[in-house]
Order: structure tokens, then C-alpha cells, then sequence
């Protein structure tokens, strides 16, 4: 065999080893669901709405946020059923890859504030209800559920079987589960949204907020004025320089006007104040609450819109 042949089969044999090993990773990392969803959400007359998940996941961070890391890939199953009656054990009547944004779905839950043990009352309107089992995949064979669910009241555990939420992210699963297409589902009135996110157990406003949204409500609807990063980070820094403690849900009086400040952020979901004015303690958030200072009262009657 002459030495061109020889160099021409040793080349062949580098090109095709490279191949199979250019292959292998493209298999390894491509996005596949490994598991079919379960019959049934959890057992009959076992749960809430949302709450279960078929098993707690072993992923590195799973005890601080919801969904970890970088997952490749999402599969959603759904068990539609009615809160009239003791939930748990609907059966499963479809389930969806999600085609985009798995990556962003998981960095938009990751937000949300989750905790060990997640109480909360909720309100007695009867109607629909969806279970959800959400299934995350990650490169390396990991994986990990999340339960949760879209309910008539909003009124919805979210849990990966570690931690938990009360955040309502409901309409947005159930618009996943219909299109293929994680986007959180802006409400209609932007005043009355959702608005809890991780960090607001420690600051009123964490983080750094590119938007604000300053809500005057009303019995019916809210009027509100729309301001920038500088005013919105302006207003963050005096709301938390004020001494805060745990909510008690609730203050005394309140018969002056009431406002919700809404903190929007470039990813994941607006964190909300509440002040009212005339009530005891008159600054609150979902998770602490404070006493108004005279900075935060100069700020807010030159930001808030119009009666």
C-alpha cells in the first residue's frame, strides 16, 4: 500500500471517528421528555389545587426555587376537574411538549418566592379546575416535577415537591399547554396582577426594577401613571430603607386613598407594594410590612395619577 493511500485512510478514519463523537453530543443534549405522565393527579380527595407532584426531585438547588438550573426540555400533562368538589385523583386527558421557551419558563418560575411550607386562605367561588404536572428534563438525565394548577379563585399551590408557592401562574400554564409557548399571561388590568417575587421576604423591592407602575384603586377600577428605571429605582431604595417586619396581613383604619406600586423587572415577575393611607402599619408587601415615612410620602403624591 503506497503512502498517499495510507494518509488518505488514516484521514477518512479521523473524519469519521470525529462524526460519531459529533453525533454522540448531539443525541446527549437533544431535548427529549424520558417519561409519560401519570393517570392520575395524585389521590381522590388528597390535595388542593395543585400541591402534588408523583416524586420530589434530586436537583442541586431544588431546595432554594422552584425549577434550577437549565432544563432542555418541558413536557406539561393536564387533569381537568372542578373545585366543588374534594380535589385530587382527575385523570389525565392530554399532555404537550413545549415546543419554546423552556429555558424561559424555568427562569420565570425560579423567581417566584418559594418556601418550605406554604399556608394561605383562599376564597369559596365554585368552577373549574386544571391539575398540572410539569415535567422538566435536563441535559445530564436529570429531571424534576412541578405540580401545579389554573383555579377559579387563583387559589393554587405550586410545588416541586421541595419548596413552595402560593404565586398564581395559573392562566400561563394553561396558555403553555395550549400553544406550546411558555409567555407569563399579562392580566387585563395591569394593576391587579400578580405581583410577588423572590426576595420581597428580606426587601420591599428587591433587586433592580426597570419599570413602575403606580396604581390609585378604586371599589371597581384602578387609574395609574407609568415611570421608568430612575423613578422606579428612586422609590425602591426609599421603601427599603424603611424598618420592616413579617406580615400580619392586615392593618387598622385605612380610610385614605389606597395605591399599589407595581415593580417590573427585565425577567421573572413584578414585585408589589401596597400603601394606604390612614392604616396601621400602611405599608405592606406579601411577605413584610412597614410604617410610611415622610421621604415615601413626598415621593408617592409626586408620582401618583389624578383622582
Amino acid at each position: 500500500m503506497n503512502r498517499y493511500l495510507v494518509t488518505v485512510l488514516g484521514l477518512a478514519a479521523i473524519l469519521v471517528c470525529s462524526m460519531a463523537v459529533l453525533t454522540s453530543a448531539s443525541v446527549v443534549e437533544r431535548p427529549t421528555v424520558r417519561s409519560a405522565c401519570p393517570e392520575e393527579y395524585g389521590r381522590a380527595g388528597g390535595f388542593g389545587a395543585g400541591g402534588w407532584v408523583p416524586v420530589a426531585a434530586d436537583v442541586d438547588g431544588v431546595d432554594e426555587v422552584l425549577v434550577p438550573g437549565e432544563p432542555v426540555a418541558a413536557m406539561i400533562c393536564a387533569y381537568p376537574g372542578t373545585n366543588m368538589r374534594r380535589m385530587g385523583g382527575e385523570s389525565l386527558a392530554g399532555s404537550r411538549v413545549l415546543a419554546d421557551g423552556v429555558r424561559r419558563m424555568a427562569r420565570d418560575l425560579a423567581y417566584l418566592p418559594a418556601f418550605d411550607d406554604e399556608g394561605g386562605g383562599c376564597s369559596l367561588m365554585g368552577g373549574p379546575m386544571t391539575n398540572y404536572l410539569i415535567r422538566f428534563d435536563y441535559a445530564d438525565g436529570d429531571s424534576l416535577w412541578l405540580g401545579s394548577a389554573e383555579e377559579v379563585n387563583s387559589c393554587v399551590s405550586t410545588t416541586n415537591g421541595t419548596v413552595s408557592t402560593r404565586s398564581y401562574v395559573g392562566r400561563s400554564i394553561t396558555a403553555a399547554y395550549r400553544t406550546g409557548t411558555w409567555a407569563i399571561e399579562p392580566p387585563e388590568d395591569p394593576c391587579r396582577g400578580a405581583g410577588e417575587r423572590r426576595g420581597q421576604n428580606e426587601e420591599l423591592v428587591p433587586g433592580e426594577p426597570v419599570s413602575l407602575l403606580v396604581c390609585r384603586q378604586g371599589a371597581v377600577d384602578s387609574v395609574h401613571a407609568r415611570y421608568g428605571s430612575g423613578e422606579a429605582r428612586t422609590f425602591a431604595a426609599l421603601l427599603n430603607s424603611l424598618d420592616t417586619w413579617p406580615t400580619e396581613y392586615g392593618c387598622h383604619g385605612g380610610s385614605g386613598d389606597s395605591f399599589r406600586l407595581m415593580f417590573a423587572y427585565s425577567e421573572g415577575p413584578a414585585a408589589s407594594v401596597h400603601i394606604t393611607e390612614g392604616c396601621d402599619p400602611s405599608v405592606s408587601s406579601p411577605r413584610l410590612q412597614a410604617d410610611v415615612d415622610d421621604a415615601v410620602r413626598t415621593e408617592l403624591a409626586r408620582l401618583a395619577p389624578p383622582k
